[in-house]
């Protein structure tokens, strides 16, 4: 499957298991907006993490993170395109990361939501450097931890900023 010109479908998203996961379960074949959809994806997949204890929120996050590694690198070279706009599985963990520096309430929900879906379109740097740069699984997943990165940066700042009134 090493075509430049393939676009994944449905019969793609079942050849490997690798494939399925890092195109967000199909999510990522939707025609518009697969970063977007795929980052919804997170949001009920980190509910099903949310009563565990941070410390294991996070140990779960980092195993999904590098696993990713593989399964980004894996469809990416099957597509050649090491970073399609199909393979969402770098926006469903990083979302998951946001969730857990963000208060359970659908509110702060929709403020993390946004905040990430931003910072991973605009790419400020040094996500756009990273992105630019690394060309992998490794890249693929990293520029979408930056995002996340700036994302909790941000939603501490607007909490600080609200209890500041």
């Amino acid at each position: 499957m090493n075509n430049s010109n393939l676009d994944p479908d449905l019969k793609f998203l079942f050849t490997h298991p690798a494939h399925f996961f890092s195109l967000g379960f199909g999510s990522g074949l939707t025609p518009k907006a697969p970063g977007t959809i795929g980052t919804l994806v997170g949001l009920p997949l980190f509910w099903l993490i949310s009563n565990y204890l941070i410390s294991t929120q996070l140990i779960i996050i980092a195993v999904l993170f590098v696993i990713g590694i593989y399964f980004c690198a894996k469809t990416g070279k099957a597509l050649n395109v090491p970073d399609h706009g199909a393979i969402v599985w770098d926006e469903i963990v990083a979302i998951m990361l946001v969730l857990t520096f963000t208060p359970m309430v659908w509110q702060w929900w929709i403020v993390a939501f946004l905040l990430f879906r931003l910072f991973d379109i605009w790419k400020p740097y040094p996500i756009c450097y990273f992105d630019a740069k690394l060309k992998n699984g490794f890249g693929v997943m990293f520029d979408d931890l930056l995002a996340a990165l700036y994302s909790i940066l941000s939603l501490k700042f607007i909490a600080w900023s609200i209890s500041q009134l």
